[in-house]
């Protein structure tokens, strides 16, 4: 049975920016299973970013991984990618008229988050096991605890939310792993080469500081199975 991760923008813009090109690229090498970019998705870490000078040398870098194979297109696995695009707009529509305040709906999720949610949902239906890499907590939290999505929004917007709960079931049942949880699996499978006792601490700093949604206690538990 084909495993894969579906990678969103922003996990790998992290790996982008803690230089961790050869890692990633390591990691998959010993993943039995592939690792899935949507077409939204690379519109945002290749497409745009080419066109920019500032981001184009590490839009390259990543460039080269989807031509290296290490990130592939869903095609790959015989999603047709047409149909991906309109599913996902339709998921993108119904995720950002879930919460309403101040007369009118929250706008919460991106077109390149949702690609990676209607995947994750087509690639289920083909029997095809899979988990999202996803760094920001909004796409998780509305998937496994909308309840405190709701109140961080309240506390953010100073507003009361309200959201119906029968919207919230087609966001249930995903499954997610974090960038620092995949450098954890480089690190103990000693694909990183720094031989330091503060590598892990650096590493999984780099990675939060960088956009990763883990608390310090979530790293301490993570730094006592090291």
């Amino acid at each position: 049975m084909e495993k894969v991760i579906i990678f969103d923008s922003g996990t790998i813009i992290n790996f982008a920016l803690n230089g961790l090109f050869q890692e990633i690229e390591d990691l998959k090498k010993i993943f039995n299973g592939k690792f899935i970019i949507t077409k939204e998705v690379k519109q945002e870490i290749i497409d745009k970013p080419l066109e920019i000078k500032k981001f184009e040398l590490e839009a390259l870098k990543i460039k080269s991984l989807v031509e290296k194979n290490v990130f592939e297109m869903p095609s790959s696995l015989g999603i047709d990618e047409k149909q991906l695009s309109k599913e996902t707009e339709i998921l993108n529509s119904k995720a950002n008229s879930i919460f309403f305040a101040k007369d009118s709906y929250l706008h919460i999720v991106d077109l390149a988050e949702s690609s990676c949610l209607t995947l994750s949902k087509m690639l289920k239906t083909k029997g095809i096991e899979n988990l999202i890499a996803v760094d920001e907590r909004t796409i998780r939290l509305l998937s496994e605890k909308p309840e405190n999505l709701a109140g961080i929004l309240e506390n953010k917007l100073h507003t009361r939310i309200t959201y119906t709960q029968n919207k919230l079931l087609e966001f249930r049942n995903f499954n997610f792993i974090r960038s620092t949880e995949l450098m954890f699996i480089a690190y103990k499978k000693k694909i990183i080469k720094i031989n330091d006792k503060r590598l892990l601490d650096a590493l999984l700093y780099g990675l939060k500081y960088h956009g990763c949604s883990i608390s310090d206690e979530e790293i301490q538990e993570i730094k006592n199975l090291g």
